[in-house]
C-alpha cells in the first residue's frame, strides 16, 4: 500500500502543470485588467470605447492586452486625442483589434492571421521560442477570467488602414 501511494504521489509531482488542478477564476477578464495597476491605460481606453459591458459579458475573450508602456510609445498626444468622445468609434474599433472570440490559451496558440473582433485579420508568428501578434511581443500569458484569458504584449497593435 505504502509502495503505491508513494507511486501516486510521484506522479502527481510530474503531471504538467496545464494538467494539474487550476485555481477557479473568479473575476471577468474586465476585473483583471481594473484591478492591475499596469493596465490603467487600456482600462481608462476601454470605458471611453464603450466596451466594458461587452467585454464583462459571457465571452469567452481572448484579450491581447497592451500595458501602459505599450501605450506610452505611441506618438505623444495619440491616447489622449483617442479618448475624446468624437473618436470612441475610432478607439473600439483598434480596442477590438486586441480581441478574438473564444479562449485560447498560450499553448493553443498558432502561428498565422487571426480574426480579431473588428473583423480584420491579426498576424501571430511563432520564431525563437517568442511569440508576437503583428510583432508586438507577447510577454506574459494566460491570466484566465471567468470569461476568457489575457495575453500581456508590449505595444498597441492598430489595423491596417481601409
Amino acid at each position: 500500500m505504502k509502495i503505491t501511494t508513494a507511486l501516486f504521489a510521484a506522479a502527481a509531482l510530474l503531471l504538467p502543470v496545464s494538467l494539474q488542478a487550476q485555481p477557479k477564476a473568479t473575476k471577468s477578464v474586465v476585473e483583471i485588467a481594473a484591478g492591475a495597476e499596469d493596465f490603467s491605460t487600456l482600462v481608462a481606453a476601454v470605458k471611453a470605447g464603450g466596451l466594458a459591458g461587452a467585454l464583462s459579458g459571457d465571452g469567452p475573450f481572448t484579450i491581447f492586452a497592451p500595458t501602459n508602456a505599450a501605450f506610452a510609445k505611441l506618438p505623444e498626444g495619440t491616447v489622449a486625442t483617442l479618448l475624446k468622445p468624437e473618436n470612441k468609434g475610432k478607439l473600439a474599433s483598434i480596442l477590438k483589434y486586441h480581441v478574438v472570440a473564444g479562449k485560447v490559451m498560450a499553448a493553443d496558440v498558432k502561428a498565422g492571421k487571426v480574426k480579431t473582433l473588428n473583423g480584420a485579420k491579426a498576424t501571430i508568428a511563432i520564431a525563437g521560442g517568442k511569440v508576437t501578434i503583428d510583432k508586438a511581443n507577447i510577454v506574459k500569458t494566460d491570466i484566465v477570467g471567468t470569461n476568457g484569458v489575457i495575453h500581456v504584449i508590449d505595444s498597441v497593435i492598430l489595423p491596417a488602414a481601409k
